[in-house]
């Protein structure tokens, strides 16, 4: 970290090994090693939550005796709040810090899974599911923050990559309750099983030691508005940086020498929840309405889906750290569209599995370089909005607005192919914007990316 000066807040929070541990990027520590396994549980309870949510799609709608464009309205209004949650808590994380934070939020998230179970009209399912997805969307990003301002640079790219990964497990364990919890005990039970994520809370406090990057931030601010204040020296580069971590961090953003970052990380977050949000929300009632595959069935594929797909997610970190954040990108979206493709064509069940796995490599693990992206692209400052703005975004663009292009082309098509055939020409999109437009930071102090 550049800013050698120790202040007084840093001072407070050396007297914690852990946060000394945290403070070394020379060496992975046990404590690295902690805050590693919060945010993979957290991302793996991401996956159970998310995906379990997709497979009970057809179960809900039948239950609740709604029409497809209803049950896309109703599952907007949750998404749509949840964008709040994703602006909100890393905007909260830049003004108090990540732990503490991050402890608070997946306690409310595992708190509120029971009430989504026992709701008995389709409106009070929306409000409780939009209370789970606002809490629920800063767990991972307040998660990845941390991860992003504590381990070393030299492995940044596999640790975020490998953390994204254990998504893959939560969706794996998502079709284990669909197929062995769905059929005997219905879809209220499983949906209660998540509730055990408070648990992590109290490993978080535990375990987990504030970021030095935020903790160096706060005490810069102060050090260097203190000698303003009493006329004291200030360098030059501290009155910059002064000078535009007072405004506004919106504003902040969108400054010279911030906008081309915030764009090209909004482009990759936009590009990711299009490709995510056209297959992997409608996956399940493809496979059940038009494949007439039963929820066992396509519960069990999730489980073969998910596992399969942290290949891609632990393949792209290494390639990250290794060759770089555009090959990984680059490999990860070709075999993705490939493999998508062949399957969108597949005749026979037999196909749908081969393809189906192949192709979760390439759709699963591009996730991990655009998550090592978002996360390192922006200065200490404005991590947090910077991302919340980012992923704010791309939730609107990909979960709430993009879905009617799905929903119109499959009701004007009368198969979801159409849609899915959208994807393999997004991913080679993006991989267009990522050669012209990204750059690469592999290896890179967070310091010296964004000041």
């Amino acid at each position: 970290m550049s800013d050698a000066v120790i202040g007084p807040m840093e001072e407070r929070y050396r007297l914690s090994k852990a946060f000394r541990n945290a403070s070394d990027q020379t060496q992975v520590t046990a404590t690295h090693y902690h805050i590693a396994i919060a945010n993979g549980l957290g991302w793996g309870f991401d996956g159970m939550d998310g995906v379990i949510f997709a497979l009970a799609t057809p179960l809900l709608i039948k239950e609740f005796g709604v029409t497809l464009p209803q049950w896309r309205s109703g599952l907007q209004i949750a998404i749509f709040i949840g964008i709040a949650g994703i602006f909100f808590w890393p905007w909260l994380a830049d003004r108090i810090g990540r732990r503490s934070l991050l402890a608070i939020n997946i306690a409310l998230f595992s708190l509120m899974m029971p009430i989504v179970a026992v709701t008995t009209t389709f409106t009070a399912f929306i409000a409780a599911r939009s209370v789970v997805t606002f809490a629920l969307n800063g767990e991972w990003a307040l998660g990845s923050l941390l991860v992003a301002e504590t381990w070393p640079a030299r492995l940044r790219g596999r640790v975020i990559g490998i953390n994204r990964g254990t998504w893959c497990f939560g969706a794996a364990a998502a079709g284990a309750i669909a197929t062995w919890v769905f059929t005997r005990y219905g879809w209220r039970v499983a949906f209660v099983i998540p509730a055990l994520v408070a648990l992590i809370a109290i490993y978080v406090r535990a375990k987990c030691p504030e970021s030095p990057y935020w903790v160096r931030t706060q005490d810069r601010k102060r050090r260097v508005k203190e000698a303003r204040e009493t006329g004291g020296f200030i360098s030059q580069e501290d009155q910059e940086w002064l000078n535009k971590s007072q405004k506004i961090p919106l504003r902040q953003l969108f400054m010279p020498d911030m906008w081309r970052n915030t764009a090209t990380a909004t482009f990759v977050a936009c590009c990711s929840t299009i490709i995510y949000g056209t297959v992997g929300g409608w996956m399940p009632l493809y496979l059940a309405k038009e494949r007439g595959w039963a929820a066992s069935e396509y519960g069990m594929f999730y489980i073969w889906w998910g596992l399969v797909g942290f290949l891609g997610l632990l393949t792209s970190g290494l390639i990250s750290d290794r060759f770089g954040r555009r090959p990984a990108f680059y490999v990860m979206l070709v075999e993705g569209a490939v493999f998508l493709t062949l399957w969108v064509y597949a005749e026979t069940d037999t196909e749908l599995w081969i393809y189906g796995l192949l192709w979760s490599i390439g759709f699963l693990g591009f996730w991990g370089p655009s998550t090592i992206l978002t996360a390192e692209i922006y200065p200490t400052r404005i991590r947090g909005v910077g991302n919340g703005v980012t992923w704010a975004t791309a939730w609107l663009v990909g979960f709430v607005l993009w879905p009617f292009v799905t929903v119109w082309l499959t009701e004007r098509t009368g198969s979801f192919a159409a849609s899915f055939l959208i994807v393999p020409v997004a991913m080679l999109f993006m991989g267009a914007g990522i050669w012209l437009f990204t750059p690469d930071h592999a290896g890179k102090d967070l310091d010296s990316i964004a000041v």
